[in-house]
């Protein structure tokens, strides 16, 4: 009994401690410094050798200016512990008062207590980068160094050089010490990425990045400055460079095809298809292993399909059918087999070719994931000849099996599209909103879109006539209706002019006449956004695709620069803000906003 009672104090005991040190945190962080500084001094009493109290207490004492206290408490504490970290403190506290002459004696202090113990080192150098006295940092690593030279402080080193704006000091130290610790490559990477891709003017860095690696490459014929280079023009995002790069890789080390792959998957994400396509015919002409055949066979003739025109159609059946007679129906040319299936359904309007392709699929040995894959298919046939029901017995089916993984998300985004399509929307309203919270970010986008769009839609127009107009519209889209999808929006346009299913009509519409590469009418329908729903929620994508269509298509740089402004500047919430703050700077050519 007594042993509970025990028990019982110290848990409480416990429990008021942690309260007590959460109060004296939100007093300091809402800036009621007298009350923390009560708070961390009954904290300090009671656990009189933790040093974050003491530090608190100090933090308090200085931001109420009662710097004799402080220093007091700060001798103390050196008495005790003769620990170099508290000439530091004591520095600083002279240093807010404005006595530089004290505040300097006591850092040198600081910097020959590492003479004579380098251990010191650690604390010392955290506490000058802390209250960010930089130069002192730098010459206490650099002090250690010299005392201990096994010690290595290049990282932190090369750290404060960029800090101090010292750039060709930074890179030329990180980039030896990568060479010479290759096991702290991907950590110094990390950080030069973060240099290169900053908020701040960031040209004269990467220009010096790139000159760095460049002379490397020339001075020293190790496949290592062949590797960081590309992985520098990857971080560019020019990938026909790093492909130049990891080709002369390759030539001295044949072994394997691994980040050429890798690179093949960089350019394919960033709709870099020229490039991709380049590099995959690399890797067919030099590989033998089946699995990487049928892969790059895939994205290539995926490539291909995406650009081709009508016309095309048969050539690419026929490949299609060469492919597979090559390397045969198994499971290891599901991909194969599934994008055969699915060119057969879309594009040559021949669904029960593609429903038999996908169903003599599912007779194979497949593994869960690709039982998964192919159901996947099998849904979007159906639901491509309007078997709404049947599509969503598949997608319910992936859901099931393979329960809070990617594929079951993307599973259920379909299904409460499909429910959307059938202007089901009280139960696509359901399956959106739960997909809002999604891990993955596209379907999170995506559903929140469908979200807003069935939501505002209903608010506006309980009868949801509009609604079900642009539903259709949408499904006409989706069975690669194009012309008919025109129609119908426009139809809307006319029927429910000034409602509120307006502004995103003339969006897709816009959309529309882009994959059509009829520019001026889809920045004709953006404009209209622009002009009349500058307060709705679709104005910073009317804004970013117009800017987009005279940057990337147009080749108006002078018109697409205003536009990327707004957005930065009025549209901060926009998922679309990273993008065209990017841009614009690009278009300025400072990097700099």
């Amino acid at each position: 009994m007594k042993n509970i009672f025990i028990y019982i104090v110290l848990l409480w005991s416990g429990f008021a401690f942690s309260q007590n040190e959460q109060l004296a945190q939100y007093y300091y962080d809402k800036g009621d410094f007298e009350k923390a500084k009560i708070s961390y001094e009954e904290l300090l009493n009671s656990a009189p050798s933790n040093t974050q109290y003491f530090l608190r207490t100090v933090d308090c004492y200085q931001q109420l200016q009662q710097f004799a206290l402080a220093e007091k408490m700060i001798q103390e504490r050196y008495s005790r512990y003769k620990q170099g970290v508290f000439l530091v403190e004591l520095g600083y506290n002279f240093q807010l008062q404005k006595n530089d002459a004290k505040a300097k004696n006591y850092y040198d202090q600081a910097i020959e207590k590492i003479k004579t113990n380098a251990n010191d080192v650690y604390g010392i150098g955290n506490s000058f980068e802390k209250k960010v006295l930089l130069e002192y940092a730098l010459k206490a690593y650099q002090t250690a160094m010299q005392v201990q030279p096994n010690y290595n402080f290049n990282f932190q080193i090369g750290m404060l050089y960029g800090q101090l704006g010292k750039t060709d000091q930074m890179i030329d130290l990180l980039l030896t010490e990568s060479y010479n610790n290759p096991q702290n490559a991907n950590l110094i990477q990390t950080q030069l990425s973060r240099f290169m891709n900053g908020e701040t003017d960031n040209t004269a860095f990467k220009d010096a990045m790139r000159k760095a690696l460049i002379l490397k490459t020339q001075k020293d014929q190790d496949v290592f400055w062949n590797h960081y280079l590309s992985w520098f023009y990857v971080q560019q995002k020019e990938f026909g460079k790093a492909f130049i790069q990891e080709k002369a890789i390759y030539k001295r080390e044949p072994e394997s095809l691994s980040s050429i792959v890798n690179l093949s998957q960089f350019a394919l994400n960033e709709d870099n298809m020229e490039t991709a396509a380049e590099i995959l015919n690399f890797i067919l002409l030099n590989t033998k292993d089946l699995d990487l055949l049928v892969q790059t066979n895939y994205y290539l003739i995926q490539i291909k399909i995406d650009k081709a025109q009508e016309k095309e159609y048969p050539i690419i059946d026929a490949e299609l059918q060469q492919l597979l007679t090559t390397y045969e129906i198994t499971p290891f040319t599901l991909s194969l087999q599934l994008i055969q299936a699915h060119f057969k359904a879309f594009n040559l309007k021949k669904p029960e070719e593609g429903i038999a392709i996908v169903k003599s699929a599912l007779e194979l040995n497949l593994n869960d994931y690709q039982e998964a894959d192919a159901k996947m298919e099998l849904g979007d046939i159906l639901l491509l000849q309007e078997k709404f029901n049947q599509a969503l017995i598949y997608y319910s089916q992936i859901q099931l099996d393979l329960k809070n993984d990617v594929m079951s998300h993307e599973a259920s985004l379909k299904a409460a599209k499909t429910s959307y399509y059938k202007t089901d929307f009280e139960w696509a309203l359901k399956q959106f909103k739960e997909l809002k919270s999604a891990n993955t970010q596209l379907i999170a986008n995506d559903a929140l879109e469908y979200f807003l769009l069935i939501n505002d839609n209903t608010v506006a127009d309980s009868t949801q006539t509009a609604l079900k107009q642009f539903a259709k519209g949408d499904f006409l889209l989706y069975q690669n209706k194009k012309t008919e999808a025109i129609t119908q929006f426009q139809n809307i346009l006319k029927t429910f002019k000034g409602q509120e299913i307006e502004a995103v009509t003339m969006l897709r519409l816009g959309k529309i006449y882009e994959s059509l590469k009829d520019y001026n009418s889809a920045l004709s329908q953006y404009q209209q956004i622009i002009d009349h729903h500058s307060d709705g929620i679709y104005v910073d994508e009317a804004l970013f695709f117009s800017a987009e269509i005279y940057n990337d298509e147009l080749k108006d740089i002078e018109k697409a620069k205003p536009l990327y402004e707004k957005v930065i500047f009025n549209h901060q919430d926009s998922i679309y803000f990273v993008d065209a703050r990017k841009k614009y700077r690009e278009l300025r050519g400072d990097k700099n906003l």
